[in-house]
């Protein structure tokens, strides 16, 4: 059975799959990139499990999120790990944010007549922020902020009312996690809790819970 994080789709002979709902949010700081995401997995209107993971490290420096059917979305992730560690050894450095979010885009563009169900966020740092949205087409836009998922909508207005240029860390931290928040209250298909994670100079870190559990209280 297929796994989905976001829109619902049919598996084969019409089962329904696996989705995680899903809202993913990416936005980019004075310095640095903020990814977040809730953990509900759903099939349905059942919810298959409560901690789903849909942020992923590909590098040091370079994150993605997910949502769609998993077992597409992993396959992307797979191919990105590989490239950059391939790039790393070739070139002597890191790959450029870019460049991944293009080698994503070509996967995606490779399998249109069969598409892989899914659309990435990718993020990261390469002495500059990096934020880019991939859909299953492979069309690739850089985005400021952006969301994707079932509990975008609700995320986007939160976004759109509380991004700035520049915004601190914390900010955008408290930003992206409110942004989540506010669509998991609203969408089904999203819950369970948040994972966010910071992509800077100092590489890929995660943002603790007591963090999170402390910005969540102050949203009453």
């Amino acid at each position: 059975m297929l796994y989905n994080t976001g829109n619902s789709v049919n598996g084969a002979g019409g089962m329904a799959t696996k989705t995680t709902g899903t809202t993913t949010v990416g936005l980019i700081f004075n310095g640095g990139v903020v990814l977040a995401t809730d953990k509900r997995v759903t099939m349905g209107y059942f919810i298959a499990h409560r901690q789903g993971r849909k942020i992923y490290q590909i590098d040091d420096h370079l994150g993605i999120t997910i949502s769609g059917v998993v077992a597409d979305a992993q396959a992307v992730i797979d191919v990105l790990r590989y490239g950059a560690k391939q790039y790393r050894v070739e070139q002597g450095r890191p790959m450029p944010v870019r460049s991944a979010a293009s080698m994503a885009a070509n996967l995606f563009f490779s399998y249109r007549l069969f598409p892989l169900i899914a659309d990435v966020l990718i993020g990261g740092f390469d002495g500059s922020p990096g934020l880019y949205n991939i859909d299953f087409f492979g069309a690739m836009s850089s985005e400021k902020y952006v969301s994707t998922g079932s509990g975008s909508p609700v995320a986007y207005g939160v976004l759109e009312s509380g991004y700035r240029e520049g915004l601190s860390e914390d900010d955008a931290v408290s930003l992206a996690v409110k942004a989540v928040h506010y669509a998991m209250k609203r969408d089904s298909a999203s819950g369970d809790g948040i994972d966010a994670v910071i992509l800077d100079a100092r590489g890929y870190r995660e943002v603790d819970q007591e963090t999170k559990r402390r910005i969540v209280s102050a949203l009453g």
